[in-house]
């Protein structure tokens, strides 16, 4: 029996953030991956808030636990939607600030007894203790959609998920 076999075509794939050593850490993992996919990744050091890109240079954008943390969001949102093609997308995944007391007392306890404790067993603690803070200085999900057509994206819609402990942001170009 005659089998054939589509060959996977990937795309390249940016990978910025601001931190030299996480970079390094990153190109060494890497290089332990088998998969095909793993290789077509460009780490790129550099300012979320400043993109080393041309104007409508990507068909998607994709933001892990990294909004919260910068000081300039409106400006960070900006510079995400001058980089994405019109039509694309933008998803935005991050800690939920929620409008709910139990949900945010729920966060607050997960992170003082589970993952600062687990970080701590890795050597990650401080790291790891600002996560509160960050989180009720974060926009609400909201707050969020606001923003995105603020600085002119058509369609925002935030979700909840894990209960209300996590979000993500999905907006359109």
């Amino acid at each position: 029996m005659a089998r054939s076999y589509v060959s996977p075509q990937f795309h390249q794939v940016s990978a910025l953030d601001f931190s030299k050593d996480q970079l390094l850490i990153a190109t060494a993992r890497q290089d332990l991956y088998w998969k095909a996919c793993y290789k077509n990744i460009e780490w790129i050091e550099g300012d979320a808030l400043e993109l080393p890109f041309a104007d409508s240079y990507f068909d998607a954008i994709t933001v892990g636990y990294g909004l919260r943390n910068l000081l300039d969001k409106h400006k960070a949102m900006k510079e995400i939607f001058r980089v994405l093609k019109p039509g694309s997308r933008v998803s935005i995944l991050d800690f939920n600030k929620s409008t709910s007391t139990l949900i945010t007392q729920s966060q607050e306890w997960m992170i003082d007894n589970v993952v600062v404790p687990v970080a701590s067993n890795y050597g990650f603690s401080r790291e790891y203790r600002y996560l509160k803070a960050s989180i009720a200085e974060y926009l609400t999900g909201k707050e969020l959609e606001k923003l995105a057509k603020e600085v002119g994206f058509s369609d925002a819609k935030h979700y909840e998920i894990a209960g209300g402990l996590m979000g993500n942001l999905v907006a359109a170009r």
